[in-house]
């Protein structure tokens, strides 16, 4: 199974979403073609959408009795996220009022959302947020660009994030995401310098060279939520037009090297995935330990990383 045949896998009629993705991001095939009309119709019926569907509750929640956020990674804010990755829209009655009840959660005090009980924004957060809404349908929305607007106010001059105010540092690569997803046509000329000192950030790192080798850096995740891998970085920053920047090389060899000689790449670990200190933490409180929640079975082929790994080769050959 290589080349062609590992797109005919990521076709099958198991995950419609994988299928509608791969029909009309990778083939290039319009929506009104009748295969990704029929793909499109079956998501929230059967696949992955329709089994997280199945939980959610009236409300527009998932796991009523606890917080949008926690526990993580099953509460409403994560559930979001994954929703957003498997080609569902506002246009769906249950994923609007979900949609409105998230951001409703986490109001930025602008007006926007990404923020915490009091307005205050949160990178993390807000950056996860936004690329997802826009995602979902909520590019025009205003609270949309005013979240946006925030992420252009918090960045660091020099270019880039810290999800915790501590330095900028690779981790934080939401916001990014967001203006990723984001039509270029609609950046402001704050937002398009903002973009070119946060992937300058990124670039002059080569996506992985920031204190000591780290470890989970190199293993692919999904969900990701808010972790960083090297998949992640060359998704942004291919998305980004900076597919021929000689500086991605580092990790474009380390994507190729991970492909299978079938043609597939394995899902490798599922968050929380961290390295020695982290874990120690954990083990310390473990009340505080998340919950891991996965789509795919690591140490196996997955259709969401295979899907996200061909996209990034596309984006390289253009």
């Amino acid at each position: 199974m290589t080349g062609l045949r590992a797109v005919e896998w990521l076709l099958g009629p198991d995950q419609p979403a994988i299928r509608y993705r791969t029909l009309t991001e990778l083939l290039d095939r319009p929506e009104s073609d009748a295969e990704v009309r029929a793909a499109h119709r079956e998501i929230p019926v059967r696949g992955w959408v329709a089994d997280i569907l199945r939980e959610r509750t009236t409300s527009g929640r998932w796991r009523q009795d606890l917080s949008l956020y926690r526990p993580k990674y099953v509460a409403t804010n994560w559930r979001m996220i994954v929703l957003s990755d498997l080609g569902v829209s506002r246009a769906l009655a249950p994923i609007r009022r979900s949609c409105e009840v998230w951001m409703e959660g986490f109001p930025l005090a602008n007006g926007g959302y990404g923020g915490n009980s009091n307005g205050r924004g949160h990178h993390c957060l807000a950056g996860n947020m936004a690329r997802s809404l826009i995602r979902l349908g909520y590019g025009d929305d205003p609270r949309t660009r005013r979240t946006l607007e925030w992420l252009v106010a918090s960045a660091d001059p020099k270019g880039g994030w810290s999800c915790f105010e501590r330095g900028r540092n690779l981790d934080s690569w939401e916001g990014l995401s967001a203006f990723a997803a984001y039509p270029r046509a609609r950046w402001t000329g704050e937002m398009t310098a903002c973009v070119e000192r946060a992937a300058e950030f990124f670039l002059e790192r080569e996506l992985h060279r920031q204190g000591g080798r780290y470890a989970p850096w190199f293993r692919f995740h999904y969900p990701v939520h808010y972790y960083y891998d090297l998949l992640v970085g060359l998704e942004i920053l291919t998305q980004l037009g900076y597919g021929r920047d000689p500086r991605l090389g580092y990790a474009v060899r380390w994507l190729r090297s991970k492909r299978r000689r079938d043609g597939r790449w394995n899902l490798d670990a599922v968050p929380p995935d961290v390295g020695a200190s982290m874990r120690r933490w954990f083990a310390a409180h473990p009340a505080q330990r998340p919950i891991p929640w996965a789509l795919e079975t690591p140490g196996r082929p997955s259709k969401m990383i295979t899907l996200r790994a061909l996209l990034v080769e596309k984006r390289l050959a253009a």
